[in-house]
């Protein structure tokens, strides 16, 4: 009987020791820890424009530019329109505002060659976006979106770098190659961040 107490000790005593032992062992220092980029999401693409008027005309806002999935997302306010308004409003090709009517952005932005048209139907350019609406103080609020178009991609379709651009008149999404939209009355570079 002596024999099977001390066999009983001695299991429980190495037993107790072991289960010590494993608690005390440190982590191996081979054991990767994860890399910032596996716990941290991927930052989407930001950047703003400021627009000016053009000659003659009292437009302007600011607005931010941000990646949303194949679209590029447009917000903010403008001020100094006429009052109750539709208004076409474009990305175009070149981020050149320094003609007195913004001329020098070029046409709109269209690296995919398509005919001009409604951004939520069918064929468009990559700039083509909904018209901005003026209140009965001439001020909008901007919540657009430029599908086709990218932010920061360093693509053909990416927008940075090129014009923003504010027209006189609503765009009809439908006359070549440009909506129809008249003058050019303000106008904006995005640029990063």
């Amino acid at each position: 009987m002596k024999l099977l107490i001390a066999i009983g000790m001695s299991a429980a005593a190495a037993f107790a020791a072991g289960c010590g032992q494993r608690d005390a062992t440190p982590p191996s220092a081979e054991t990767p820890l994860p890399s910032p980029s596996a716990v941290t999401p991927p930052v989407s693409p930001t950047a703003s424009v400021e627009l000016s008027p053009t000659q003659g005309q009292n437009a302007s806002g600011v607005l931010s530019l941000s990646a949303e999935g194949e679209s590029v997302r447009l917000t903010g306010s403008l001020q100094g329109l006429p009052p109750n308004g539709q208004f076409g409003f474009h990305i175009h090709e070149k981020g050149d505002c320094s003609a007195p009517d913004a001329s020098s952005a070029g046409e709109h932005f269209n690296p995919s060659g398509n005919p001009h048209g409604n951004p939520q139907d069918g064929d468009h350019h990559a700039g083509d976006m909904l018209n901005v609406i003026s209140d009965a103080q001439g001020s909008a609020v901007v919540d657009v979106r430029a599908p086709g178009a990218t932010l920061g991609s360093g693509q053909p379709t990416d927008v940075q770098g090129r014009a923003v651009v504010l027209h006189e008149k609503a765009d009809d999404y439908s006359t070549q190659p440009a909506g129809d939209s008249g003058a050019r009355i303000a106008c904006g570079v995005i640029s990063a961040g």
